[in-house]
């Protein structure tokens, strides 16, 4: 065993799997959140988008100005905006498409989840099961 040394690794370590940004934004979305930051009462840095129990499907979404980042806030930054999201709603939000739509009735985000099972009839609440992470 000549010109090994005793304390040389035997393998190269893995590269460590880059994380999956949570969400993206449409750019009618990311409009609506510089729109919506220009126009708040206080200095927002931008929103906080979690899930929250309720509704006749079980759970809701939730959209609020954020002013701080929170330690355990997942901070996504796309197309200029930044989106914080609750660190319980992040195995639920994977893959998420957040839009806003505008109609006759109703302005408002919309979003576009895989992780979401079934909604109730009016669409205010859903159905999510947790992301499956390949390890």
């Amino acid at each position: 065993m000549t010109g090994m040394t005793p304390n040389a690794p035997t393998s190269a370590a893995k590269p460590a799997r880059p994380r999956p940004q949570v969400m993206r934004l449409t750019e009618a979305a990311a409009n609506r959140v510089r729109e919506l930051s220009s126009r708040a009462d206080s200095e927002i840095i931008g929103l906080r988008v979690g899930i929250k129990n309720g509704g006749c499907a079980g759970m809701e979404y939730t959209v609020e100005y954020a002013h701080d980042v929170r330690p355990t806030d997942e901070v996504v930054e796309d197309k200029g905006v930044k989106i914080l999201v609750d660190p319980k709603a992040v195995m639920f939000l994977l893959g998420t498409e957040m839009d806003f739509k505008v109609d006759k009735m109703a302005a408002q985000f919309v979003f576009k989840n895989p992780n979401q099972t079934s909604a109730c009839g009016c669409g205010e609440s859903v159905q999510l099961t947790p992301a499956k992470i390949d390890g």
